[in-house]
């Protein structure tokens, strides 16, 4: 039976005692009886939807454990209730890496692309059983939150996968985030890091639309962008203010504890008392992973929160291991995501962009139409072939979607029938940004004034500065066009040479900004190979091959002196790629832009590669492994591989140096066989381990 009035509350706390008078035991004791009393009426509330007393009653509570704390001050740690309310200013968001890398996730829209997902799957797990855990692709911000000993330590935007933004205090203002974990039905772990999606309520949103608009403010345009601004305040009573709510759905890392499988996972988070996407469930075919897809596609549009599709996941943990990771998404995971929701509007203009790396896409000024939420005005046409085959025109009536519900494009053209149609859009004979004739590259047109354009200029600065690149903090998007548009850089060399007192007339400069870009601009001329290779937008280079070149030639002038030959040595660089490296780092604008960065005197720091012949003759050779062996996992063995030195990989070539063959190899075995591959069986590879340095 609800209770539903403050009196009530007041019986709970020590007969209305002024707290001042209160010893430091009395008062304690009193603190520690009403801090989980007033998180089991949050949860109640904001988790179970099933309130046991009044607004009044708990406010009753709350405001009795705040007189104590500020009577007490020693009693206010970090996991009470009352640090909800949010702290003092910022003055920046700190960088935080992760417990462990938060990938993104291969999508597929179609059922075909599920089962090939499936097959591939069940052809590299031989006979494990297989089963997949399903549960809603939620439209948010990813965040990382990390307990020590049960108390919430940290959180962190998902950034780049490996790096994003601490946000701890204002993820403490989200009343659905245990700032202790519940203990009843299982004990805390050591150390627990999690994955959960920041979100909105749609109904929440709403509300705080219509306060906005009552207040004279401007409504935010969708719950994702609202979620990740709230997320970025600096000051997190702006936070607090939000309606903001955390649903967690993945253990990342946790010590002292073993799940076999997600499911269990995912059960233990409820029972420590984090809140989890409703309808996960588990799935032992492709026809129930599109059941549970069809199920929520049919009630998408009356749920209370956006979702883009859901997501398949094996359940079981371990074989997780053996299928591992590309650069970019876990092999054992995809997102099976929905049919985009289309609209129809008109095109009024079609104008041409020039991206960062000189590509001409035309884009479709639309006359604003909301799509899934959004208001969407101008849309993508992507190349000159796509353009054609379409054959949109301005003034015509197209059909537009989001695709993957968040880049508009254009889909189809409507017929109007009497209506009389504009001229075909042709491409344009030069560059709309410095005038250069572009050339085809397939069905691209591209500027080939790489670093002399200014529109590519402006994207190659932003791309320069990003946090996979060199990291400038404070040289974003808004920042590079206005230095090109001032004058003060005509290529990146020019950033080296800026002054304080070049930025600070500068809208939106002021003294300490101007020094602190300035300073960060000259502390990167110390910095990675790798992330300066990023930096200068190779085509076909992104982190992962920037890594395994700077490893490889260990300097820069080596790079760019290299033969397809020697590139292609490299694992992974294909004869498309070397060519495009090539071909980018050899055109005299770009080879000229180059030497003028360099003059500025950098410094590149080459992680320590292994050396061959080291660790039992481990390091630096690549390994295949085929078969069922007896003395460890696969996912084990490839850490200790892996440890020493050595890069395993998932197919047998020309340039593979040991194929570890376990029972029943199947075709890598062969083909090993055929190109003179050394084979090891287990006995052989044990053999190896044991002869190692200790």
């Amino acid at each position: 039976m609800a209770r539903n009035d403050a009196q009530e509350a007041g019986s709970q706390v020590s007969g209305g005692v002024d707290p001042g008078e209160l010893s430091l035991e009395e008062a304690a004791t009193e603190a520690a009886r009403l801090r989980p009393e007033i998180e089991r009426h949050n949860r109640l509330y904001h988790i179970e939807s099933s309130p046991e007393i009044s607004d009044s009653a708990y406010d009753a509570l709350f405001r009795r454990l705040q007189a104590l704390e500020a009577a007490h001050p020693s009693l206010a740690t970090p996991d009470s209730p009352t640090q909800r309310v949010g702290a003092d200013p910022l003055e920046s968001l700190p960088s935080v890496a992760h417990a462990a890398l938060m990938l993104s996730l291969d999508s597929a829209r179609e059922e075909a692309e599920v089962r090939r997902f499936d097959e591939r799957l069940r052809k590299a797990l031989g006979d494990e059983e297989i089963r997949y855990i399903l549960e809603p692709k939620l439209d948010g911000a990813s965040l990382e939150l990390v307990y020590l000993n049960g108390v919430l330590e940290r959180a962190v935007t998902r950034g780049n996968g490996s790096v994003g933004e601490g946000v701890t205090e204002n993820v403490r203002t989200i009343p659905t985030v245990p700032l202790r974990l519940r203990e009843e039905e299982r004990p805390a772990p050591a150390f627990l890091s999690v994955r959960g999606e920041a979100m909105m309520y749609l109904s929440d949103f709403e509300t705080l639309n219509q306060r906005r608009i009552e207040a004279g403010q401007p409504p935010y345009q969708n719950p994702r962008n609202a979620t990740s601004g709230a997320l970025r305040q600096l000051d997190s009573r702006i936070t607090a203010s939000r309606p903001l709510t955390v649903l967690a759905y993945d253990v990342m890392v946790v010590e002292g504890v073993t799940f076999e499988t997600d499911s269990e996972g995912v059960a233990a988070l409820r029972e420590w008392g984090l809140q989890t996407p409703e309808r996960v469930t588990v799935a032992d075919s492709v026809d129930e992973i599109v059941a549970y897809h069809r199920a929520f596609g049919a009630v998408r549009d009356s749920l209370d929160y956006e979702i883009d599709g859901v997501v398949v996941k094996l359940d079981a943990v371990a074989p997780r291991a053996v299928l591992g990771s590309t650069s970019h998404h876990p092999r054992w995971a995809i997102a099976f995501k929905f049919e985009p929701r289309k609209e129809v509007t008109r095109i009024d203009r079609i104008f041409v962009s020039v991206g960062r790396t000189g590509v001409l896409t035309p884009v479709a000024l639309l006359r604003p139409v909301e799509v899934g939420g959004v208001t969407v005005s101008r849309a993508s046409l992507h190349n000159r072939e796509e353009l054609e085959r379409k054959d949109v025109r301005e003034g015509d009536m197209v059909r537009v979607q989001r695709a993957g519900d968040v880049i508009p494009q254009v889909v189809e053209r409507i017929d109007e029938e009497g209506r009389t149609r504009s001229e075909a859009f042709a491409m344009p004979t030069a560059c709309p940004s410095c005038g250069t004739e572009p050339v085809e590259k397939g069905p691209f047109t591209v500027c080939p004034n790489h670093f002399g354009c200014r529109a590519q200029l402006k994207g190659r600065i932003t791309h320069f500065g990003a946090r996979g690149a060199l990291d400038i903090e404070g040289l974003g998007e808004e920042t590079a066009s206005l230095l090109v548009d001032e004058g003060l850089v005509k290529e990146l060399a020019d950033l080296f040479d800026l002054k304080e007192e070049d930025l600070v007339p500068l809208e939106g400069f002021a003294e300490v900004s101007a020094r602190n870009l300035v300073e960060g601009i000259r502390r990167r001329r110390e910095v990675e190979l790798a992330r300066f290779l990023v930096g200068l937008g190779i085509p076909e280079v992104g982190v992962a091959v920037a890594r395994d070149l700077a490893m490889h030639f260990r300097g820069i002038e080596a790079l760019r002196g290299a033969s397809a030959e020697a590139l292609e040595e490299i694992h992974g660089v294909g004869d498309k790629m070397s060519a495009a490296i090539r071909g980018f780092l050899g055109t005299p604008d770009v080879r000229e832009a180059v030497d003028r960065l360099l003059a500025k005197g950098f410094r590149f720091s080459v992680p320590v590669a292994p050396v061959v012949g080291d660790e039992g003759g481990w390091g630096g050779k690549t390994v295949v492994l085929t078969g069922a062996l007896e003395s460890f996992s696969r996912g084990e063995l490839k850490r200790v591989l892996e440890g020493l030195g050595a890069r395993v990989t998932g197919s047998v070539s020309g340039r593979t140096d040991f194929l570890i063959a376990g029972e029943n190899p199947g075709s890598k075995f062969d083909k090993a066989r055929r190109l003179g591959v050394e084979v090891l069986n287990e006995e052989q590879l044990v053999e190896r381990l044991e002869e190692r340095p200790r």
